[in-house]
């Protein structure tokens, strides 16, 4: 395929569909480098708007690292909005970098980057838009190598027919890698065609080839085993783990947008991983062991990343980065720093045990003061044994009581619904918290002017989890049980006009379920669903729970299974389950040994202050608990005017 830019065509499309700005490229940091000066060429995508993908710290992170190597071009690509797609397809304009708007197909590799499921049928749209063959067993030497990466592909087999290839873990290395195995390749002449480089990709035992592999089938629907069909290619895949942060000091240079984005700001991954070991949390789960960047590392890189964009506010990002062990050190060190400039400072939800009015006040010291957010998860207290999110009500109404009494007149509460052995009454129990965060705040702030939003998701078992055996709650059961919340708060003339209430209605939780534990046959309700017309699936206004059904329904029964079967079904330890070939560090009998923990109610530490509790990781992925506190203090100490 001609490596020709095809933005003289798309240009004359612009005019005619909304939010243009975003196809159009050219964002502050970005990189276009010569076509024939490289000799390997990467096409980066997140399979969601502009306005989504763009601030996406993993593809941002891959498109720096390869493009800082010599002789490799990486460009990025987004999801065109349906307006746009139905008139390239009517003048022939296919799927398009932002770079240099060359085409998808000419590149040597196609690497597309999931944090959800919900973006698989947009992969589908990308990869019909780019001419590139749907199935990975139609195409020929001339496409791409078709790549899944994200958490999402620590279980690829729901699209194992749609990609060539999935990396599992931390990308950074792991694209070099697979970049320095094509380069050779090409340069030999490409011997063995398609075949053979993904033969060497896959004998390295870090990139699972999913046509290497084939799944049999028992009677009853299960898996029998999964069996690679080749010698020289491993029996297991092995995640990727980076170690030493400050090595990895990306992005550099971070993208600034050219149309408004969902992150309006300069974001830091000031560590990775977390040991606490909440059982629902796949990210907690897959990212371990936690590894810490050092203060001075993340000084560097605030400043840096700063200087390169004239953004105002700073997002300091882990999974729960209250808990790095120089938090308190960094948020003042960077608050003074950057006093004059008014940098604003932020983090995702806070921990309850985690919070201090200290860090929350050097966060808010330079920026606008918001509401605060904390994420209980379970509405009672023996949901958060069971869920091992030890938190109790009492840390949760002194915490909002601190926050209330310092200023705060906002806090959202985030909850699950659905979760393992949960009852209605477990669930009308966050009303209860809900009422008595509002009661605390009223006394202690002498003011009626508070509100408590509570925010509530639908639990989705996940692979690599205590959680993967657990049977999911109905779409009809999840909402009678959020009816049944929502009346019993707004049924309140004391404190429910101060509660805020929003939840997602159980429907796109079956369909994240189907295709989180989904196994290869569940490919067939994907093209279904994409060839029904199914897009932005993550988009309420563009989700169909109907089309889902109906496209499960024509294609399951054939393989002798139903929607139940990978949702509400409970797996015992015996099953084979689809991703067991896929190796997270973490060790199978430990997982099963916390779900009946779970069962009986039982919690578990963070190892990271405690002894070892054998989960598998360090060992099998030959890994180790980076943590400071490194007695440093953030560089220059003077303010910076």
């Amino acid at each position: 395929m001609s490596a020709e830019s095809v933005f003289p065509q798309l240009e004359a499309l612009l005019p005619h569909v909304q939010k243009p700005i975003q196809y159009v490229g050219g964002e502050l940091n970005s990189t276009v480098k010569p076509w024939e000066s490289c000799d390997v060429r990467w096409a980066l995508m997140y399979p969601d708007a502009y306005e989504v993908g763009l601030p996406n710290q993993g593809v941002m992170i891959l498109y720096e690292v390869l493009n800082e190597r010599e002789g490799v071009l990486a460009e990025r690509t987004y999801s065109v909005w349906p307006d746009l797609e139905e008139l390239m397809r009517e003048h022939r304009v296919p799927q398009f970098t932002v770079d240099s708007h060359r085409p998808v197909g000419a590149f040597d590799v196609f690497g597309l980057s999931f944090s959800t499921e919900l973006g698989y049928t947009n992969m589908l749209t990308a990869l019909d838009l780019a001419g590139i063959p749907l199935e990975s067993a139609d195409r020929g030497l001339d496409d791409p190598i078709v790549l899944a990466g994200g958490h999402a592909a620590f279980n690829p087999e729901p699209i194992a027919d749609f990609i060539d290839a999935a990396i599992i873990g931390d990308g950074e290395q792991a694209v070099l890698d697979m970049t320095e195995i094509i380069r050779a390749w090409k340069a030999e002449g490409r011997p063995g065609g398609r075949e053979e480089v993904l033969f060497r990709l896959a004998r390295t035992g870090s990139v699972y080839i999913p046509r290497f592999y084939d799944v049999e089938y028992l009677p009853d629907g299960r898996i029998g085993r999964v069996v690679p069909n080749r010698s020289g290619v491993p029996w297991r895949v092995s995640k990727h783990t980076v170690m030493d942060l400050d090595e990895w000091p990306y992005p550099k240079q971070p993208l600034v947008p050219l149309a408004e984005t969902v992150h309006e700001r300069m974001s830091v991954e000031i560590f990775r991983g977390c040991t606490r070991g909440c059982r629902f949390c796949q990210a907690g789960m897959i990212t371990r062991p936690v590894r810490e960047r050092s203060i001075t590392g993340i000084g560097e890189m605030v400043d840096k990343g700063l200087k390169a964009t004239g953004f105002e506010e700073v997002g300091l990002l882990s999974l729960s980065s209250a808990d790095h062990s120089e938090i308190g050190d960094i948020a003042k060190g960077l608050a003074d720093r950057y006093t004059e400039d008014k940098i604003g400072l932020s983090l995702p939800s806070t921990r309850v045990d985690a919070f201090n009015v200290d860090l929350a006040n050097e966060l808010t010291r330079n920026g606008r003061r918001s509401g605060l957010t904390f994420a209980p998860e379970g509405g009672s207290e023996r949901m958060r044994k069971v869920i091992n999110k030890m938190v109790s009500e009492e840390d949760l109404i002194r915490t909002v009581a601190t926050a209330y009494g310092n200023g705060w007149r906002q806090v959202k509460l985030y909850f699950m619904c659905g979760l393992p052995t949960e009852t209605d009454e477990d669930v009308l129990q966050i009303a209860d918290m809900a009422m008595n965060v509002i009661q605390k705040g009223r006394e202690v702030s002498g003011s009626n002017d508070i509100r408590c939003t509570v925010s509530i998701g639908g639990f989705v078992p996940k692979p690599h989890t205590p959680f993967q055996w657990a049977p999911q709650l109905s779409a009809e059961g999840t909402d009678a049980r959020l009816e049944k919340l929502r009346d019993r708060i707004r049924g309140d003339k004391k404190y429910g006009r101060s509660i805020g209430f929003r939840y997602h209605d159980g429907k796109p939780g079956i369909v994240e379920g189907l295709l989180s534990r989904g196994d290869r046959r569940v490919g067939a309700v994907i093209r279904a669903v994409y060839e029904d017309g199914g897009r932005f699936d993550g988009w309420r206004e563009h989700f169909s729970y109907d089309r889902w059904m109906a496209c499960a329904e024509k294609t399951l029964p054939g393989f002798g299974v139903d929607v139940d079967w990978y949702t509400t079904r409970e797996r015992t330890y015996e099953e084979v389950l689809p991703w067991d070939h896929l190796d997270s560090g973490l060790d199978k009998d430990w997982l099963w040994e916390d779900w009946q923990d779970s069962l009986d109610e039982t919690e578990v530490e963070d190892c990271r202050w405690t002894p070892c509790f054998d989960c598998g990781v360090c060992p099998q992925m030959d890994t180790h608990i980076q943590v400071g506190p490194t007695g440093k203090k953030l560089l220059p100490l003077t303010v910076v005017k």
